[in-house]
Parts: C-alpha cells; sequence; structure tokens
C-alpha cells in the first residue's frame, strides 16, 4: 500500500520528512503553492503525478489546508482510505475562504507561528524550518469553491492531534461529525503531528495502538 502524504499550506513535501522513513511506501507531495495559477485542480493534478505510473491502491493522508485538495484525487487514483490530520473538511461549494466563517473557526489569541505551530516541534527541527524561510502560499487555491458534489466514497478517518491549538480537538469534533459524521481519532502532537510526533503518526496510519499524550 503506497501513502501519498499532502501538506498542507505552502506546500512543502519536507513537512512530512520525518514521516517517511517510518512507513513502508510513502510520496511526499510537492505542491505548487507559490503558483498564483494553481487552484485545487491542479492541486489534485499534481497528487495525482506524484503517485507515479500504475501506483496501485493507495492511501492519501492530507494535512491541514490539504484537505481541500486531496478528496478531488479519488476518481483518478485506487484510493483504499482517505486520512485527514488536522485537516480543513470542506462541504461542495465553499471556498477555502469561506470555510473559516462557515465551521465558526475562531482562535482565543491571535495567531503566532511559534505558539500555535511549532509549540511542540524539537528545536532542531524548528531551527531547520525557520532557515527555509516562510514558504510561498498564493491565494489562489482558497477561491475556488470545492467541486465536488458530495464527499467521496471512500472510508475515512479524521485524525487530529490532542495538543492542536490551531483546529482544536473539540473544534475538529464538531465539524467532523456535522460535516462526514465521523468521530475523530487522537494521535501525539499539535498541528504539525508529523513534525513533532511521526512516530505517533506512523503508528495511527499502520493501525497500531498510540497514546494521544504528550
Amino acid at each position: 500500500m503506497r501513502y501519498l502524504l499532502v501538506p498542507g499550506a505552502g506546500g512543502q513535501a519536507w513537512y512530512w520528512h520525518r514521516l517517511v522513513p517510518l512507513l513502508p511506501d510513502a510520496v511526499a507531495v510537492e505542491l505548487p503553492a507559490a503558483d498564483p495559477h494553481a487552484g485545487l485542480v491542479e492541486y489534485a493534478d499534481t497528487i495525482v503525478a506524484a503517485a507515479g505510473p500504475d501506483p496501485g491502491p493507495v492511501t492519501v493522508v492530507a494535512q491541514s489546508m490539504g484537505g481541500l485538495s486531496a478528496p478531488l484525487v479519488c476518481d483518478g487514483l485506487d484510493v483504499r482510505e482517505l486520512v485527514l490530520v488536522n485537516a480543513m473538511i470542506p462541504r461542495p461549494g465553499e471556498s477555502g475562504h469561506e470555510w473559516w466563517a462557515a465551521t465558526g473557526h475562531a482562535l482565543s489569541e491571535p495567531m503566532e507561528v511559534m505558539h500555535h505551530f511549532f509549540h511542540d516541534v524539537p528545536e532542531d527541527v524548528t531551527a531547520e524550518a525557520m532557515a527555509m524561510g516562510e514558504p510561498q502560499q498564493t491565494e489562489r487555491p482558497f477561491d475556488d469553491p470545492w467541486p465536488l458534489p458530495a464527499w467521496p466514497d471512500v472510508p475515512t478517518r479524521v485524525l487530529t492531534g490532542s495538543h492542536d491549538r490551531f483546529f482544536p480537538p473539540d473544534f475538529q469534533r464538531r465539524v467532523a461529525q456535522e460535516r462526514l459524521g465521523l468521530p475523530v481519532e487522537l494521535v501525539p502532537g499539535g498541528h504539525l503531528a508529523a513534525l513533532s510526533r511521526p512516530e505517533g503518526l506512523a503508528a495511527a496510519l499502520l493501525g497500531v495502538s498510540v497514546s494521544p499524550r504528550r
């Protein structure tokens, strides 16, 4: 089973670099996040191309903003499971910009990169990320209405970091229930769980029992 790993905003395959060695056959997708002409369809085409020729059955894993584009590949690939990790869950016709108000997303304090994203990421990994600079992300994919008439008819799981400060577990539980009728599974770590707790995320993806505690 090949794992296709779809990153969130910024589109960097690097986000998955600590998780890839822990899965039997994983491909980290690099999305065209800096391309002002690339919308959700182009993102989906990139994911399908990254799977390679004749990839066989795949599990598609989508983090954060990746939840907007990853479901679009289910018609082009043999997707056996769609796994959302701290991900946006869109409704038909809803744009990424509209998602925030539609879900009632709100933070109790102003968004701050270290507090909301890197608070539990190891110092050396954080330093590497900071040295790379902030990845570019155009607004283009957030402008597109989500094009599917319904959620894909494939098995779907919703994983959420037990210490996610950006999409907190209670928020994700409500959205997942309202939009997919699904529960969430807690995994260790925050919003960037693949950087902070890759072993716990790998265990969840592989179906191994894991504690959500830090």
